[in-house]
């Protein structure tokens, strides 16, 4: 994508978020910062951006996110300090951890941060209109990418359908140029990802640039070293319409 038009995207798309300023807890921060917070996880903060990502999505204290996809938990562990003791974050799994190790590393986090529900389920699975908001990142090219448009319409389709009407999510992806053999390189088209988003029927909010990497022509393998897991991503923040 042009880096001047992606400039220009950051402005928000008239639907009325962007005078909006949510104030996360006053702890936030100090927990991001706990010795229990895994050190690995702390040194992605600073490419992953944890508290301008939470500002963005506009999560508040109390509220039910779901992380799809939620691997390692590294958004876990973010959501569940930006949602609050009265906040919920189910962290959805699906079924591969129980086959792997029965589940206990989630559980074990899920039972330290005291807030986080695992889910090893499928998200279809998942009560629709549940959740406040949604948080997906680095997962949905691969569900374009070797499933087809029906397999990135299925997987948006169940972040919609987990979403009370209203509920907002954020979407982030490695940024792929087009044209690019991007199934090799795990990476996907801003373009591409903006049309599949408005058929399933979100409405997008915003698009920013906060996860941008000048230094990434989308042109390596997201796993290159020498990228050092600070790739050049999108965020679009998109609303179900209630």
């Amino acid at each position: 994508m042009n880096r001047i038009l992606k400039k220009a995207a950051v402005t928000l798309l008239a639907l009325g978020l962007g005078s909006t300023v949510f104030a996360l807890p006053a702890d936030f921060d100090a927990k991001l910062q706990a010795e229990s917070r895994p050190q690995a996880d702390k040194a992605r903060d600073e490419a992953r951006k944890p508290r301008e990502t939470m500002e963005a999505l506009g999560v508040q204290e109390g509220w039910t996110v779901v992380d799809v996809s939620a691997g390692g938990g590294w958004f876990t562990r973010v959501i569940s300090a930006a949602v609050g003791p009265r906040g919920k974050v189910l962290s959805q799994l699906g079924t591969r951890p129980l086959q792997n190790n029965n589940g206990q590393a989630q559980r074990d986090m899920a039972a330290q941060l005291g807030n986080v529900e695992p889910v090893f389920a499928e998200m279809a699975d998942i009560q629709p209109g549940i959740a406040d908001a949604a948080v997906t990142a680095l997962n949905f090219h691969d569900a374009f990418n070797f499933r087809g448009e029906a397999g990135a319409q299925a997987f948006l389709k169940d972040i919609y359908n987990v979403l009370k009407p209203g509920g907002v999510a954020v979407i982030i992806d490695h940024e792929g140029n087009e044209g690019a053999d991007n199934a090799n390189l795990h990476r996907i088209p801003v373009s591409t990802t903006r049309e599949q988003i408005r058929k399933a029927g979100f409405e997008i909010v915003r698009e920013t640039d906060i996860l941008d990497n000048p230094a990434d022509d989308h042109t390596l393998p997201t796993s290159d070293p020498s990228l050092e897991r600070a790739t050049d991503q999108f965020m679009f923040i998109v609303r179900r319409p209630a």
